[in-house]
């Protein structure tokens, strides 16, 4: 397979930190250029890896150079760019959530089968196999029928002005670290989760939500209980709790790529711990994208679907009638 040939739509923290290192390590694509709407930002992020800058995200899209954009704005202009490029003829990596819009996000992915692109909502953990492990335990029946599922994600306090803190662009717990146990919970449980309950919180001086939790339940009466914060103590973890058993993993959204999680599995018999092999789960991400423009499909569509869907629930049910 040639090396897609992407380029970055913005200046975030995500990409310079995590995702243009990642795509240097890659052998399947090749960064060639990468956008800001502050040409001189623009010049000093491109300038380590030698890919060329773009004044602007428009001049990206016109670029024929470009196969692919990787898209780490706001997600109050996810809707917008995603659709500006997929009618560029560009396979597109978005930020997490695609939209909190059910709507919309399925008009985004509807485009995108139009034209015989791939779109992809970038969920980086999904593509670490500790959570493929935790899977076949299950599908081996070794803590019986699932009864309970427990996740949080909190991280601490960002600096004053983050874009996490700004309700224009989008911001909120809900919206940036809800994501990643509601669609663990899509992955582990099932796509056909419903809003029992939820509340949002909102810290002294924020104008967005600080917090949150939510109960979800399944048709087949699993209990989800998930927490999220911008302004906690870390912690990045979910439980499984069976008829027999439990099954535990640490490090679980977020893991370094030399990190090894440890997962614990407890049954009548014992408890039993397991370091679980480290991955790169950036890299992975972006291999599984770079394969999903080969082949000129979306991957994922339903659970992101799903994920839009509950993410919109979950704020009707906490914010209750208007």
């Amino acid at each position: 397979m040639a090396r897609l040939r992407i380029a970055v739509m913005g200046c975030a923290d995500i990409a310079a930190r995590r995702v243009l290192p990642a795509i240097a390590r890659s052998d399947k694509l090749e960064l060639v250029a990468l956008a800001s709407r502050d040409a001189e930002k623009a010049k000093a992020t491109a300038r380590p890896y030698g890919c060329r800058p773009v004044h602007g995200y428009r001049g990206l899209l016109e670029d024929p150079d470009v196969e692919a954009v990787y898209l780490p704005l706001p997600c109050a202009l996810h809707a917008h760019w995603v659709e500006a490029a997929l009618r560029a003829g560009k396979h597109v990596l978005a930020e997490k959530p695609l939209t909190p819009e059910p709507e919309r996000t399925a008009a985004l992915f509807a485009l995108a089968q139009e034209r015989g692109l791939a779109l992809m909502e970038n969920i980086m953990f999904l593509h670490h196999p500790s959570h493929a492990t935790v899977s076949g335990l299950l599908a081996q029946g070794l803590i019986g029928e699932p009864r309970a599922f427990r996740a949080e994600f909190t991280v601490p306090r960002r600096p004053a002005g983050d874009i996490r803190y700004q309700s224009a662009l989008g911001g909120g717990a809900l919206l940036d670290t809800g994501v990643y146990p509601v669609r663990a919970a899509v992955h582990l449980v099932g796509a056909e989760l419903t809003t029992v309950a939820a509340t949002l919180l909102r810290g002294p001086g924020f104008e967005v939500d600080t917090g949150g939790a939510a109960v979800l339940r399944s048709p087949q009466g699993v209990i989800v209980q998930i927490a999220f914060g911008l302004d906690h103590g870390y912690r990045s973890a979910y439980e499984l709790t069976g008829t027999h058993g439990r099954i535990s993993l640490d490090q679980a959204f977020t893991p370094p790529a030399g990190h090894r999680p440890v997962l614990r599995l407890e049954r009548p018999s014992g408890t039993e711990e397991r370091r679980l092999p480290a991955h790169d789960q950036v890299v992975a991400t972006l291999e599984s994208f770079a394969r999903a423009a080969a082949a000129g499909r979306s991957p994922d569509v339903r659970a992101s679907l799903r994920l839009s869907a509950l993410l919109h629930a979950i704020r009707e049910h906490a914010e209750g009638p208007s």
